[in-house]
């Protein structure tokens, strides 16, 4: 027996099956992975001639090998970043993930600005240096890890926006001191600014009068579907019909009846192409989920309180102002949130009828084969829409924060 226990080693068995670093996060390592194969096997850069001819390839290896000091220094935000799967959580190293993060992909922007400086050398020169695919996946890599390490924080949402905000600050003033302007995305904003312009501003009118209908004609079909029965069972599948049909198909159908109204009322400014068949198209497509959201905030109001109200004598109109709209406010303001990040994609597609909007200068660059043209039309759509949905997610935090101090009070 002493002979076992003298063969026996110092340490146990079991410890070889414990890990020596501990995996905590499989989806930073996941996003790591990614990040190195793109790095590694896909162009950073992309350079061309002129905006007409396909671009070569430019790779992150290529850079490095330059040896220049300032693209080694990219080795010092990413490196935290690589490790990320086996930091454990913390506030600490929460916080240094979304520095490094914020840091990696202004230092990777600011590595493409000086390569088109160099590479395309004045703006009117007729040389592009445009982004590669390893450049937008290692950029939705990095920011899918601020955003993992920003839930790690746990912070409340304007505390959240303030993050993101400061993150973005450092993007932006590479932006306003002019050290992106030789990156062929820039330069088609040069070439298109008052194109931009005018695009952005009928892009907003677009939503907004489409919008503004849609909540007033969809609150009033969600009450009435609340109240009765034989209005949801006749209004939805209608409703849902019009949602099936694709957008293109819905405005060529609006065309030709609306071009005969505009006959036969020729002063009133209606017309088959143009504002009219896109507002009309895009409130249509908005009454759905208007609808939805306003009977779904009716009926989380509950019962109990509906009772009480009636108990110490409220009519019907005091209960729906003063005790359900209140109480249903917050998930009211969710389906205009909804229903304006729908129409901010569906306006691009009214460009094919005349209506302007970012989806001038889409299709323009699809048309003409103009990579850059495209994203200079779909990065201000997909910027709106996650402003305005972060704008609409705001003030329902607030609502909700402040009735719960009043419930609390």
């Amino acid at each position: 027996m002493s002979v076992a226990r003298q063969a026996q080693p110092a340490w146990r068995v079991g410890n070889l099956a414990s890990p020596l670093i501990k995996l905590y996060n499989p989806l930073h390592l996941l996003l790591a992975m990614l990040a190195i194969i793109a790095g590694a096997s896909l162009p950073l850069l992309s350079f061309a001639p002129n905006r007409l001819l396909s671009g070569q390839g430019i790779f992150l290896a290529q850079l490095i090998v330059q040896l220049n000091a300032r693209y080694w220094l990219l080795a010092i935000p990413a490196l935290p970043l690589l490790v990320a799967p086996w930091l454990r959580p913390s506030r600490i190293n929460h916080s240094i993930l979304i520095i490094a993060a914020a840091a990696l992909s202004t230092g990777l922007l600011a590595l493409a600005g000086h390569e088109a400086q160099l590479r395309s050398g004045a703006t009117e020169s007729l040389a592009r240096v445009s982004f590669g695919a390893a450049f937008w996946l290692l950029l939705l890599t990095i920011w899918l890890q601020l955003a993992e390490a920003l839930r790690g924080l746990a912070l409340r949402l304007p505390a959240q926006v303030v993050v993101i905000v400061l993150a973005l600050a450092p993007a932006a003033v590479l932006l306003m001191t002019g050290r992106l302007d030789s990156l062929s995305l820039l330069k088609e904003f040069q070439n298109h600014q008052e194109a931009f312009e005018l695009a952005l501003l009928r892009h907003l009118q677009l939503v907004t009068f489409s919008v503004l209908p849609a909540v007033l004609i969809g609150a009033l079909f969600g009450v009435l579907s609340f109240r009765s029965q034989t209005a949801r069972k006749l209004l939805f599948p209608v409703l849902n019909v019009i949602q099936t049909i694709p957008s293109i198909a819905l405005f060529s159908l609006l065309i030709a009846p609306l071009a005969l109204l505009g006959s036969l009322l020729p002063h009133t400014g209606i017309s088959g192409i143009g504002l009219p068949p896109a507002l009309l198209a895009l409130t249509l497509y908005s009454l759905l989920p208007m609808s939805h959201g306003t009977l779904a905030a009716l009926e989380q109001v509950p019962a109990a309180v509906r009772e009480a109200a009636q108990g110490i004598g409220m009519s019907p109109w005091q209960i729906f102002f003063h005790v359900e709209l209140p109480l249903a406010l917050p998930v009211f303001l969710s389906s205009i949130r909804v229903t304006t990040v729908q129409a901010i994609g569906l306006a691009v597609v009214a460009a094919l009828i005349g209506a302007g909007g970012f989806g001038v200068l889409m299709f323009q660059g699809m048309s003409s084969s103009a990579l850059d043209l495209v994203l200079l039309a779909v990065i201000p759509v997909i910027l709106l829409a996650i402003s305005i949905d972060t704008a609409f997610k705001l003030a329902i935090s607030i609502l909700e924060r402040r009735a719960g101090r009043q419930d609390h009070d």
